[in-house]
């Protein structure tokens, strides 16, 4: 039971006296209804005739099944300590704990955990935190809006978020804190730059408009033909160009134009 303020303590001994029973007894049976919400209580101790049950408006029932008089005392004793604890400040008002995330945040836009790891992300401020193993990390979710978090354990402990870009591993964050410490960890390098392609279409002599292709990852490119290169050049060096040159031209890089006139150049070497 939580520890009675110095009004609380008065309040039980007043209620003890007028009502012939113990400041033990009352205490005993204010936690049972408090734990009843308000409006019941089951209890048990002797000077309420053993075991028994209390609800408000209904039956009140005692150990000492046939003695009414106590059963009416006991009745009065409840509704009672049913109407102070709405009213009177009982307790000792204790702090309430800070958040594990710590206090330069508030609150979260959504939180969770699995397997001993809980998350917090807090959108206006940009921030995710993870706990794991005793420790606390707050990330920069830089322009990501967090939808979930993911915990993998095959071939070692990770954890991923996803976001509008899919999912992305935490170490591609910046750390703001660690434990509450700030931390001077670099931000990792960004992402390169989407790249479109357009494929050319040969059946309106022209680019589509609909037809390009979205990648995250560097495009190969060829390097245009050296015209300045030494005449020592090997017959296979230039066959395996052309095939270059022909899977750039069918992947759409290359248009029928570009691919015939650097092929072109590359068969005068021979």
């Amino acid at each position: 039971m939580a520890q009675l303020s110095p009004a609380g303590i008065s309040a039980v001994q007043d209620i003890a006296q007028r009502h012939g029973f113990s400041f033990d007894a009352v205490q005993s049976m204010l936690q049972s209804v408090i734990n009843g919400n308000g409006s019941m209580a089951q209890f048990s101790h002797y000077e309420f005739g053993g075991g028994g049950q209390w609800m408000q408006g209904g039956m009140t029932m005692i150990g000492d099944m046939f003695n009414n008089y106590l059963k009416g005392r006991v009745d009065n004793l409840c509704s009672e300590l049913s109407r102070i604890i709405y009213n009177t400040n009982l307790f000792v008002t204790v702090a309430a704990a800070p958040n594990w995330w710590g206090p330069d945040l508030n609150y979260p836009n959504s939180a969770g955990g699995q397997n001993g790891m809980r998350y917090a992300w807090f959108s206006q401020a940009r921030r995710l935190a993870i706990e794991a193993n005793g420790q606390v990390i707050v990330y920069d979710t830089l322009d990501h809006n967090i939808g979930g978090v993911s915990q993998q354990q095959s071939g070692g402990y990770s954890v991923t978020f996803s976001s509008q870009y899919g999912y992305v591993d935490l170490s591609r964050l910046p750390v703001v804190s660690i434990n509450g410490q700030p931390t001077l960890v670099p931000a990792p390098a960004p992402a390169p730059a989407p790249s479109y392609t357009p494929s050319y279409n040969n059946s309106n002599n022209g680019y589509s408009n609909n037809s390009y292709s979205y990648s995250n990852a560097p495009q190969n490119t060829f390097a245009p033909a050296n015209t300045s290169a030494p005449s020592s050049v090997g017959d296979s060096d230039i066959f395996a160009s052309i095939e270059k040159l022909a899977a750039l031209q069918s992947r759409g890089i290359l248009s029928e134009q570009e691919y015939a006139s650097k092929k072109a150049d590359l068969l005068s070497r021979l």
